[in-house]
C-alpha cells in the first residue's frame, strides 16, 4: 500500500467552478448517523442543508431516540447496532461520528455491507488497524464504496484559495510554514470529556484531535505530506477529575459529582516537521512549526496558518474564515475578503452567499458533504478533493511518529 499522497486534481488548473453534477442527484442519497455527541448534529445539519434524507440514527438507545425526536429521523438504532442499521435499504452513506476506538471496525463493516462512508478523524486508533482498512478497500478495488475522512478544514474556501494561491506560484517557492491550534475547552482540571483517556481516543489526545486538522490543513494547501516530525508533548494537569457518567464535548462538569484520576494523554505539544516533495514543485522540502493547545485561555478554535514564500506569504484563521491576510515586502499588504476580486474565482464551486455574509464552521462541513455526494452521484467523475482513507492512514502514523519523537527527543522518518 503506498504511502504517496494522491494525485488529486489541483486548483491551480482551473477554478473549482459550480458542480455539474444535478443538484437533485443528492437528495436520492440516505443518510444514516452513527453517535450522538457533539459533531453527530453538526453532520445531520449539513446534510439536511444540502438536501440529503438522515434517514437513520445509531447511538445509545437514549441518545438516539432524542436526536432523532429532535431532526425527525425515522429509523433508531439503540445499544450502537451499527449492524441492524448497515441492514436497512434505506441508507446510501454511512456518517461514523462515534468514538475513536470502533472507527475502523464501523469502516469495514460498512465497506463489507456495500455503503459509502464519512468517517470523523482519527481514522483509528493505530496504524496497525488502519493499514486493515486500507487493505479491505484495496482488495474491494474499483467495486469499493467512496470512503472519505472528516478532515473538513480543507473546504474552507480560505484554506482552496491559498491552495491555489500556491499551486500557481504566486507564493513563489515557499520557504516554511508556522501556526497553531489553540482551545481552552479543557483548560480547567474539572474539564472532562472522554477524549482525555487514551483508553478512548489514543495515546495522542490534542494533536490527535486539533493538531492533525492544522496539519491536514497544511498538506492540502502544500500539495505535500509531512515526512518527518520532532515534537515536544506536555501535560499540565496530571490529575483531573471526572464525573459518574459521561458528559457531552464542551459540556460542564459539577465537581461535586466527580473523581480524581491520572491523566495519561497530552495538554498541549509543539511539533515541527518536513514535507517531502509537492504536486506542483513550489514547496519542496517545507518545513513547518505548529503548536496545539487545548489549555490555551480565550482561544475557542483558532486554527492559524501562516505560509511565506519568496514572493508573499498568506495567513489565515478559522475565527474570522472570510479573510485571508497577503504579505507582500515590496508592495502594500492586502487583506482579501471571501466573493471580492482575489478571492472568489477559485472557490466558485464551495461558497454559497455573497460577500459580507460570512460562511464557517458548518459551511465547511456542508461543503465538505456536498463534494462527497457529488462524488458517489457521479459515479466518481468529480474530483477527490476530500481526504480518503489512505489520507487519514498517513495521519495516524504521523501521530505514532509524534508520539516516538517526544519520547526518543529526535527526528523522526515516517
Amino acid at each position: 500500500m503506498s504511502d504517496k499522497l494522491s494525485k488529486k486534481p489541483t486548483a491551480h488548473r482551473k477554478p473549482l467552478n459550480k458542480s455539474t453534477v444535478n443538484p437533485g442527484a443528492l437528495t436520492r442519497l440516505r443518510a444514516g448517523i452513527i453517535g450522538t455527541g457533539f459533531i453527530a448534529p453538526v453532520h445531520i445539519e449539513a446534510l439536511k442543508r444540502l438536501g440529503v434524507q438522515v434517514s437513520a440514527i445509531c447511538g445509545s438507545t437514549k441518545g438516539a431516540r432524542a436526536l432523532a425526536d429532535k431532526w425527525g429521523i425515522t429509523e433508531v438504532y439503540g445499544e450502537y447496532d451499527f449492524r441492524s442499521m448497515y441492514r436497512s435499504p434505506n441508507i446510501d452513506v454511512v456518517h461514523i461520528t462515534s468514538p475513536n476506538k470502533v472507527h475502523v471496525e464501523q469502516s469495514i463493516a460498512a465497506l463489507a455491507a456495500g455503503k459509502h462512508v464519512v468517517c470523523e478523524k482519527p481514522l483509528g486508533m493505530g496504524t496497525r488497524e488502519t493499514a486493515q482498512l486500507l487493505k479491505a478497500i484495496q482488495k474491494a478495488g474499483s467495486t469499493c464504496p467512496v470512503f472519505a475522512v472528516n478532515y473538513m478544514c480543507r473546504f474552507f474556501p480560505a484554506v482552496l484559495q491559498m491552495r491555489a494561491m500556491v499551486q500557481r506560484g504566486e507564493l513563489g517557492k515557499i520557504i516554511h510554514v508556522q501556526g497553531h491550534f489553540f482551545q481552552d475547552w479543557l483548560l480547567k482540571e474539572t474539564d472532562y470529556n472522554w477524549r482525555l483517556l487514551a483508553s478512548e481516543g489514543g495515546k495522542l489526545r490534542a494533536v490527535g484531535d486539533i493538531g492533525t486538522h492544522w496539519i491536514d490543513a497544511v498538506s492540502f494547501i502544500l500539495g505535500a505530506r509531512a515526512e518527518a516530525v520532532f515534537a515536544t508533548l506536555e501535560t499540565f494537569h496530571k490529575t483531573r477529575v471526572r464525573p459518574k457518567g459521561e458528559v457531552k464535548t464542551f459540556a460542564k462538569v459539577n465537581p461535586k459529582d466527580a473523581a480524581p484520576y491520572r491523566v495519561d494523554t497530552e495538554d498541549f505539544a509543539s511539533v515541527l516537521l518536513k514535507f517531502g516533495e509537492s504536486e506542483h514543485g513550489f514547496a519542496n522540502g517545507v518545513h513547518a512549526n505548529a503548536s496545539v493547545s487545548q489549555v490555551a485561555a480565550g482561544w475557542k478554535c483558532s486554527l492559524y496558518l501562516g505560509i511565506y514564500g519568496t514572493k508573499a506569504s498568506v495567513q489565515w484563521d478559522l475565527q474570522q474564515p472570510n479573510e485571508i491576510i497577503v504579505g507582500r515586502r515590496d508592495e502594500p499588504n492586502q487583506i482579501l475578503q471571501r466573493a471580492t476580486a482575489g478571492f472568489s474565482e477559485d472557490v466558485a464551486g464551495f461558497t454559497d452567499y455573497p460577500g459580507g455574509h460570512p460562511e464557517g464552521f458548518p459551511d465547511s462541513h456542508k461543503m465538505h458533504y456536498r463534494a462527497v455526494y457529488e462524488h458517489i452521484a457521479s459515479d466518481r467523475q468529480t474530483p477527490v478533493l476530500f481526504a480518503t482513507a489512505e489520507d487519514g492512514h498517513h495521519e495516524v502514523k504521523l501521530c505514532e511518529a509524534i508520539l516516538k519523537s517526544n519520547v526518543k527527543r529526535a527526528w523522526v522518518q515516517l
